[in-house]
């Protein structure tokens, strides 16, 4: 029922801790430049078994008389002070109390109870803050969380039809299945957008369906019964999957089709789990979504067919949100989803992920945590593109730029993204278990170990390279990649210098709300040139956090970071979000916006600046209180982040850098505090008019 301040646009989710974990751009997205450098040695920290960092080794127990850690508040930062209400997660202590903790929660005022999943530890509840607060004190409820939001990480592909068999014999697979090793006796689950089972690529292979939705008000099931569930069918080719001749629904199938081509004997396990927004922001527009609570459920039904002797070897998660520069394994808010993929692996499952296509040195989760098999996309030339992310959360890359696979309704479609690489790692592992079960990390050691080395800067993540995990053979020679342009550089490190001292903020304001509508003022910047063709959002998904029909027919830019050398000043960017003031496109800001609800925590659910007038009203509040001018500054700060003018590396004073400083007013704010210290600081040491 509070469904706008999740969806203010089409970029809505944060997944992100309080403590933006995201690192600045190095080693930037790589491109192709040699072929020569020698091989890394596995145990070197960088070589080829994979971009993942060893795991610390386990820490010795406490003193006897050490004073334990205080236990974390049950309750999220920021939803006590939530008048306005929030969905949120109400995780319990066992399944058995469920029925009585939803009993109480209906008794509260301003609370509803939206979900209650049958044999499951936890309900999905809509309710104010002060509603939260007293169902915490239950002593049955463990936590309360937001329900967060996950989108798809796929790109619509301009320039040459790819090919999905070039791309098989990239990865050789052709020899694998020469050899005889297709997948047989195994089970591949994709979690997705659901499937087009009767589609003749598959070939009668989807054997299990199921779907779970949610609603809310704003949010339609995209279940084929139109309830929150489906135990029969995850049909992407429903009446709410369509949006006039757009089916929004076709990632799933895309996605299903390659981990087929890749083990086409293996039998599929479709799981759709998004639901349909009609009102996706101030805007309008037509988009889908899917909550946290559904993938839970997703995860736990694999689980149960697992259990039930379904001989599943891997399951497919080309979602995610949010981002991270390594591990998230400690992050409390995405504990149930981490719990809930190392239950899957125990028993016996293994996860693949996709990274992210922000272009960024880091991944969404769930690919930040360490259990799943992490993939980022590289091309057929094993070039990486630049808005694949990287570095060393990463496992493997695949190929993921223009590879075309099934679509509902019978056709093809080139896609280019991370979400299309995971699936080539998921079919990997189905062939890999038939021909060698082990464990899952056994598995992908497997993969890894075999994988063509992508050195790039400091970090190497091999390429997917099937037929030698298989047979055994030597890994290809490295590639070595050179970075694209280099981000824009830091602003100044000393802030006192006076030849550093901002200019005057401008004179002119803007007098009215903004309208959504598009500036016509140019780019500040030129797109760079790559080595490979730029893909383009698909008209139904956009890269950052959901899968959207924009109301023109046009497709967006790719969402990445500005190349910009300058900051602005918060009321400069009360301008370029105004209509027909600013310099920068609206469709730039609207991917600055989108990076910044995905970094932020304050901005993706404490206030919401997800759409260009709800940026104006952070940025020129009508009432300039204490709360009012800290998150007026510090929306300006992430703004010039996204745009390149500042990065996290920047030191804003002695030796704090902007990623400290975020996170310690971030971490105020959430706490109801706004100290003037922080205001001046982000004013005067990050949002001053400057050249980086």
């Amino acid at each position: 029922m509070r469904l706008r301040a999740l969806v203010a646009m089409a970029l809505v989710l944060t997944i992100a801790p309080a403590v933006p974990a995201l690192a600045e751009d190095p080693p930037a997205p790589p491109a192709l430049s040699a072929s020569a450098t020698p091989p890394v040695s596995p145990d070197d920290g960088t070589g080829g078994t994979g971009g993942q960092e060893t795991p610390p080794a386990t820490p010795a127990p406490p003193p006897a008389d050490a004073t334990p850690p205080p236990p974390l508040p049950k309750l999220e930062a920021g939803l006590a002070d939530d008048s306005d209400g929030a969905r949120v997660i109400v995780e319990l202590a066992a399944p058995a109390e469920a029925a009585p903790v939803a009993g109480e929660a209906r008794q509260l005022p301003d609370a509803q109870v939206v979900l209650e999943p049958a044999d499951t530890s936890f309900i999905v509840v809509d309710g104010s803050g002060e509603s939260l607060a007293k169902l915490a004190e239950d002593p049955r409820v463990l936590s309360i969380r937001r329900d967060r939001m996950y989108s798809p990480t796929a790109l619509d592909s301009t320039g040459s039809l790819g090919s999905l068999a070039t791309s098989l014999q990239v990865i050789g697979a052709d020899k694998a299945h020469a050899a005889g090793t297709k997948g047989q006796g195994q089970t591949v689950a994709i979690i997705d957008t659901g499937i087009d089972a009767s589609h003749p690529d598959f070939g009668g292979k989807v054997v299990e369906q199921a779907c779970f939705s949610a609603t809310d008000e704003g949010a339609q099931s995209l279940c084929p019964n139109g309830q929150t569930s489906d135990p029969g069918s995850a049909d992407a080719n429903t009446a709410a999957c369509l949006n006039g001749q757009v089916n929004l629904c076709d990632h799933g199938t895309h996605v299903a089709g390659i981990a087929h081509a890749v083990a086409p004997d293996a039998d599929i396990v479709a799981i759709q789990v998004f639901s349909r927004i009609n009102d996706c922001a101030d805007e309008g527009g037509v988009c889908l979504t899917a909550f946290e609570s559904t993938i839970l459920l997703a995860l736990e039904h694999v689980a149960k067919l697992k259990e039930g002797g379904r001989n599943v070897a891997a399951v497919n998660l080309s979602l995610g949100g949010g981002l991270y520069e390594g591990t998230c394994d400690a992050e409390p808010e995405l504990a149930a989803m981490k719990n809930r993929i190392d239950d899957l692996r125990a028993k016996g499952v293994a996860v693949v992920a996709a990274a992210g296509n922000e272009g960024v040195s880091g991944a969404g989760a769930p690919g930040c945590f360490s259990g799943p098999v992490t993939v980022g996309a590289t091309g057929d030339d094993d070039s990486v593109p630049y808005w694949s992310n990287h570095g060393s959360v990463l496992d493997l890359f695949a190929p993921g730029l223009e590879i075309d696979s099934a679509v509902p309704g019978g056709g093809h479609q080139v896609y280019s993204g991370t979400s299309m690489s995971t699936p080539f790692v998921t079919g990997a592992l189905a062939l890999v278990a038939q021909k060698a079960p082990g464990t899952p990390d056994a598995m992908a050691d497997q993969l890894k170990k075999a994988g063509r080395p992508i050195v790039y800067g400091e970090v190497t993540t091999p390429r997917l390279d099937l037929n030698a995990a298989i047979a055994g053979g030597t890994p290809s020679p490295p590639v070595t990649q050179t970075p694209l342009p280099e981000e824009p550089g830091d602003p100044p490190a000393n802030p006192d210098d006076p030849s550093e001292e901002p200019s005057e903020e401008p004179s002119e304001e803007p007098s009215e709300e903004p309208s959504p509508e598009p500036s016509s003022g140019p780019s500040p910047s030129a797109t760079p040139s790559d080595p490979v063709p730029t893909p383009i959002p698909l008209p139904t998904v956009t890269i950052t956090v959901t899968v959207t029909v924009p109301p023109t027919a046009a497709a967006p830019a790719v969402c990445t970071r500005g190349k910009s050398t300058k900051t602005l000043s918060a009321a400069q960017w009360a301008v370029e979000v105004t209509r027909g003031k600013g310099q920068i496109k609206d469709a730039t800001l609207g991917c600055y916006l989108g990076l910044v609800t995905k970094a932020s925590k304050v901005f993706a659910e404490v206030t919401p600046a997800s759409t260009l007038s709800g940026a104006y009203r952070v940025l020129k509040p009508a009432k300039k209180t204490s709360k009012a001018k800290l998150e007026s500054e510090l929306l300006a700060a992430w703004l010039n982040w996204a745009n390149g003018g500042v990065n996290f590396t920047a030191k804003i004073k002695e030796k704090a850098t902007l990623k400290t400083v975020l996170t310690s007013v971030e971490k105020a704010r959430l706490k109801g505090s706004s100290p003037a210290a922080s205001t001046s600081m982000l004013k005067k040491q990050v949002n001053a008019r400057r050249t980086a």
